[in-house]
């Protein structure tokens, strides 16, 4: 079957360990669009997080998407439309703020445009900042200044922390929430039913694509379900287990033209 959108992780997949997109990758995927290819990015990241790389590889030009909050917000590159959303219940976001004062977290939230926290010099506040090209605002109490709706709740957290306090941040809200791990330093709280491969399932309804039709590549926990629900899923040489085991194939690292090397020999 001809393959129709290639569904693209950002970190660790497409960027390398610098932040960049090489040029083999970059040339490899405007090639791929030159043929008629869509290109989803697929990102836990806000949705300005995902601005510079939609430049770079021309989204815009292509009627690429932007699938952003891990598959909360679903926008169409070339004018920004918002095709689909998923919030927070005000109250519940309250609540899990709340909770989260008892651990040693560092809760960050958006806005859309600005991040929200109670410390700048946070763990890892500085560098989400960096890595989403996204001002940051620090205020008293995050609950006080929560007149906005959330998709997500980030949560920075020291790796050799993170997965004994996993599950005691996660336990109260197991019903409504799913916490899961994006990164070695971060976990994320989010309704639950959301998840990349469900942004993609709604993508590809609107583009009348079948999965069998896409082309995933990831390399962490929360790629998960993508790289199952595509006909083609592609682990990166530097993945967890658990994505390479449930991939189709395993490619090349993200520091090794890992997506350029799949693509030459699938298209």
């Amino acid at each position: 079957m001809k393959y129709k959108l290639i569904a693209l992780d950002l970190d660790g997949t497409l960027n390398t360990d610098e932040k960049t997109i090489t040029p083999k990758t970059r040339d490899a995927l405007l090639r791929a669009q030159q043929q008629g290819l869509i290109i989803a990015l697929c990102s836990a990241r806000p949705v300005p997080g995902l601005y510079k790389d939609m430049k770079t590889l021309e989204l815009e030009k292509h009627h690429g998407i932007l699938i952003a909050y891990n598959g909360g917000k679903i926008l169409r590159a070339e004018d920004k439309e918002i095709l689909h959303q998923q919030i927070f219940s005000r109250g519940l976001a309250i609540e899990v703020l709340k909770h989260l004062k008892r651990y040693p977290v560092t809760p960050i939230i958006d806005d859309g445009e600005r991040f929200y926290v109670t410390d700048k010099n946070g763990y890892k506040v500085q560098h989400e900042c960096w890595n989403n090209q996204m001002e940051c605002m620090e205020v008293p109490s995050l609950t006080d200044c929560l007149n906005f709706d959330l998709v997500k709740i980030l949560m920075s957290v020291r790796p050799e922390e993170l997965w004994d306090i996993l599950p005691e941040v996660s336990k109260p809200f197991e019903d409504d929430l799913v916490f899961v791990r994006t990164a070695p330093f971060y976990i994320e709280a989010m309704p639950k039913g959301l998840n990349k491969a469900e942004g993609l399932r709604r993508t590809c309804e609107l583009l009348h694509i079948s999965p069998e039709q896409v082309i995933a590549f990831g390399d962490a926990e929360n790629d998960l379900e993508m790289i199952r629900f595509s006909g083609r899923g592609v682990a990166m040489g530097n993945a967890c287990d658990a994505l390479k085991e449930a991939a189709d194939e395993i490619t090349l690292t993200n520091n090794e033209d890992g997506i350029a090397h799949s693509l030459e020999r699938l298209l």
